[in-house]
């Protein structure tokens, strides 16, 4: 027998490599096999229950590396609290309704125009169910559990119906009117949009200022005088029928190049020097309320405009009078309403001019800049024009230039029920503070909901009109319409005349001869994905309503969250979320957004099949998601370099307990020595702050402490310190299995810990440890143990690794010498003060195998040299080391004075080693 024999050098069929890409496609196979969602929610269906609802990803395309940091935050959140104890199905749903997918069978030949409704909405469908099927295979390829064969998708007639009885409510509650405003409008969408559907990006357009003649001064101007309005919209002159100021602003006549122009007082100055007035004098002065009434010529079309007064009217910008065009402006519209001034829109849905206004008929909006800025030339009333560059609302889908136009459309009338919003709001749970103020503004600031769109793929409103093409708003309806939904689907809507629609024998006073026109117009996809409450939370048996927590990203303050605590509070009379929590943007490594024109785009799937999903996963969990986060390949090969850190330090771990049986070999807490307790307590607290990090959603922080707890306390400190027992001590020697102990318990927590993080490695780990549940998913998060004299045991043992700090220090400066090379060749002595003393003879270890040395000597502070160089001080503490005399033990490689040479003549053997050897392996000896 060799002396190697006698070393305790176990193997492990755990690799250093994880080979993630292939091993977890397997896995998954197997949890789906052995059905591990169902007896994750089977063991905990009677406890009590926390309910994620999920907001619902648009079925177009593979996912991206946004829906992959959604995904998979909610799945740790998810299997989380599964493990803490609660009942958590988790049902991914989809949104599929609206024009992106209309536009992708435009663009893939599908002629609409060539078919009917029904049959272009049925082409639609298909699409969709085929968009869903990839991006649920991207989702389960990121080990994300849940309910996937049955799943809630917005196009089913169960989840339709529900949308029709949310609808319904709302118009019983006289939530719901239809009525002519000015909209955001998309051209390129051909529809209306609501808050939520616009963006704003910098665009470069015209400024110009415009002198409309006054018609009828009244008692306050001459005839000769002009107003002058500012505009950054040409294309909207030929609405014109008014100019508003504001009653309490201080105006004045001023008379510049011998023409007379009416001005507010404090923006006169700066209107001079843009136009170019060389001599510019003061005439007049009076407040704007004296304007009220008076009439002007509209530059170039024969007709009047009106000036009226308005509270909208600031002296930020322009001119102080305001060109007022009703169809074209919310604040226009509001004030024209109180003048009872005419709405002239005469855009058509694509954006061109109507015959309303022959001058410009069939001109698309935006080159009616030019048309409109021409005729003022003409009619030598352009004052002034400019380009300069402005933020303006687009189209989030097209990425269009979208413009307000009056036509009629649906609303949910938000100030009917906006305090009872603004209470949910309050009442509701913002992990992130600033996230109330931001709801709580935008609910307290918009406008009524835009409800209606025209497109054909989406949930029809239901709505019929009489005979004298008055709307009916009728509950039997509503419900019938439910139930018609429900068993096929809202695509009879389109597929039947308006009185197959209705119910047997309907009828109604505003049709005497039983004629009905149905709505042609969907609903705003918000109202789809804001409706999932009550097709899903309260539609299903295994859920409840309000969920326990929603989550998403940023921009849903303005979407989903917005729309679903709008129609939740409207229904039901509270929010359907009891907390919300939001995430930034992913950016990539410099901060940019996305893009596929750039080259920085990240797709989860290339990851997942080169790095595996863990990686992603682990990618999810170390950034702080409170705001935008950045991800490349350089950040994700950071993340890689973590997670073999941990791999690995669980690889030896388990490696080195290979021989151990937890239930036979393990050691109480109370019988281990302190050093161990110390590891233990050290792990206890890692726990005890993981869970909490757990607790509040912040999983950057779990990243962090187990990171921490593996190279630091693990790694760098007891694994290190522990090779000399574990391959040394006889395989039942106390001490070795007092470090396997801690070993085993290290390997157990950690891996429950990172089971809801990286479930996948968590489960390799898993089948190296012998406990009773077949899969880390189905066992219970590690508790928080009360450990007597933790706090002290911590505190000692944290002075005295400070104590360490100073030795390891040391022994770099005595190799940087040259006196020493390996640590084991160290004799080390320590100068101590009384403190150090009492504390290093207090502590329940070998403190020599604990500082790596060969031999250890501690001796009085007043007892150190004081012409020695030998000797480096600290607080406390000073450090002599020397290179230690004797001969390497063959087995163990500290160096000894005291050595038996084996009768080999080759092989020598320190005291503790020959022990060993002579008690277990004798024949080592002869």
């Amino acid at each position: 027998m060799k002396i190697k024999d006698t070393l305790n050098l176990l193997k492990t069929d755990f690799s250093m490599r994880a080979n993630l890409s292939e091993k977890e496609p397997k896995m998954q196979k197997n949890w789906d096999d052995k059905q591990l969602y169902e007896k994750m929610l089977e063991r905990n269906q009677d406890n009590t229950p926390f309910i994620l609802h999920d907001g619902p990803p648009y079925a177009n395309g593979n996912i991206h590396i946004g829906h992959a940091l959604n995904k998979i935050s909610k799945d740790i959140i998810v299997r989380y609290k599964n493990m803490a104890g609660f009942y958590t199905p988790y049902i991914p749903g989809w949104d599929t309704h609206g024009l992106p997918i209309e536009t992708a069978l435009t663009k893939s030949g599908v002629d609409r125009k060539s078919m009917s409704v029904a049959e272009f909405r049925k082409l639609c469908e298909e699409y969709a169910w085929k968009q869903i099927e990839q991006q649920r295979k991207d989702f389960k390829r990121l080990g994300v559990q849940g309910e996937w064969d049955n799943p809630y998708v917005t196009l089913t007639p169960d989840y339709e119906a529900a949308q029709i009885r949310v609808f319904g409510e709302m118009a019983k509650k006289g939530y719901i009117y239809r009525g002519l405003k000015p909209i955001y409008w998309s051209p390129s969408s051909e529809s209306a949009l609501a808050e939520a559907e616009i963006e704003y990006q910098d665009v470069r357009g015209p400024s110009i200022y415009v002198a409309f003649d006054v018609k009828d001064g009244g008692d306050v101007l001459e005839d000769d005088t002009q107003f002058v309005i500012w505009t950054t919209t040409p294309w909207t002159i030929p609405s014109n029928v008014a100019i508003t100021v504001r009653g309490d602003g201080d105006y004045s006549v001023y008379e510049a190049d011998g023409q007379r122009y009416v001005l507010a007082d404090r923006l006169a100055e700066e209107v001079a020097e843009k136009i170019g007035w060389q001599d510019i004098k003061l005439v007049k002065s009076f407040k704007g309320a004296e304007l009220e009434g008076l009439v002007a010529h509209h530059p170039y079309l024969d007709r009047d405009s009106h000036l009226i007064l308005g509270d909208h009217v600031t002296f930020d910008a322009g001119t102080g009078l305001v060109h007022t065009a009703p169809g074209h402006g919310d604040d226009d519209f509001v004030v024209g309403q109180k003048y009872n001034l005419p709405v002239i829109s005469p855009i058509d849905a694509q954006g061109y001019f109507t015959d309303e206004i022959p001058e410009f008929e069939g001109m698309f909006y935006d080159d009616a800049n030019i048309k409109s800025t021409d005729l003022l030339k003409e009619q030598n009333k352009l004052l002034h024009l400019e380009f300069f560059t402005h933020s303006y609302p687009h189209d989030w889908r097209t990425k269009k230039p979208v413009i307000f136009r009056a036509t009629p459309q649906w609303f949910a009338s938000i100030d009917k029920f906006r305090d009872d919003i603004l209470k949910a709001v309050e009442e509701t749970d913002w992990i992130q503070p600033w996230g109330q103020k931001r709801i709580h503004n935008m609910v307290a600031n918009r406008g009524d909901w835009v409800i209606s769109r025209q497109r054909a793929w989406g949930v029809p409103l239901p709505i019929f009109y009489g005979e004298n093409d008055e709307p009916i708003l009728d509950g039997e309806i509503f419900d019938h319409i439910e139930q018609l939904f429900a068993e096929h689907g809202s695509n009879v809507w389109f597929e039947r005349e308006a009185k197959d629609l209705l119910p047997d024998g309907y009828t109604h006073p505003s049709s005497p001869n039983g004629q009905f026109r149905k709505e042609t117009d969907i609903m705003d996809v918000w109202f789809d994905s804001g409706s999932s409450h009550e097709a899903v939370l309260k539609g299903r048996d295994n859920l409840s309503y309000p969920s326990d927590l929603y989550l998403e990203g940023s921009d849903q303050y303005r979407g989903w969250f917005n729309s679903s605590i709008t129609t939740g509070v409207a229904v039901n009379g509270q929010s359907p979320y009891k907390a919300c929590l939001s995430q930034g943007f992913v950016l990539d490594g410099d901060g940019r957004k996305m893009s596929k024109s750039v080259g920085n785009v990240i797709d989860p799937n290339d990851v997942a099949d080169d790095l595996g999903a863990d990686l992603i996963r682990l990618w999810a969990a170390s950034v702080d998601t409170s705001a935008d986060v950045r991800v490349s390949e350089e950040i994700l090969g950071q993340v890689a370099e973590v997670y073999r850190k941990i791999r690995n330090t669980i690889r030896f771990l388990i490696q080195n307990t290979e021989d151990f049986n937890y239930a036979t070999d393990g050691i109480a807490y109370d019988n281990l020595r302190g050093f161990d307790q110390y590891i233990l307590s050290q792990l206890n607290t890692t726990v005890k702050d993981a869970l909490a990090a757990y607790d509040n959603y912040n999983f950057s922080e779990i990243y962090k402490e187990i990171n921490q707890f593996c190279t630091v306390v693990m790694s760098n400190f007891y694994m290190n310190v522990s090779k000399d027992v574990l391959y040394i001590d006889a395989p039942n020697g106390y001490e070795r299995r007092a470090m396997q102990t801690v070993f085993y318990e290290v390997v157990l927590k950690l891996a429950k810990l990172l089971t809801p993080i990286i479930p996948h490695t968590a489960e390799e780990i898993w089948s190296y440890l012998d406990e009773e549940e077949e899969f880390a998913q189905l066992s219970d998060l590690p508790d928080v143990e009360e450990l007597a004299g933790s706090a002290e045991l911590v505190a000692k043992w944290d002075k005295f690794m400070t104590i360490r700090d100073y030795v390891l220090k040391a022994n770099e400066v005595a190799r940087e010498k040259k006196v020493i090379g390996k640590d084991f060749e160290a004799k080390t002595t320590l100068y101590v003060n009384a403190e150090n003393k009492e504390l290093l003879e207090s502590l329940d270890a070998d403190l020599r195998l604990i500082l790596i040395t060969s031999e250890l000597t501690i001796k009085p502070l007043a007892d150190k040299p004081t012409d020695d160089d030998q000797v480096i001080d600290f607080d406390g503490v000073s450090v002599k080391v020397e290179r230690m005399s004797g001969e390497v033990c063959t087995r163990c490689r500290i160096t000894s004075e005291d050595v038996v040479t084996l009768p080999n003549g080759e092989d020598v053997l320190c005291p503790r080693c020959h022990a060993i050897c002579e008690e277990h392996y004798p024949e080592v000896l002869s």
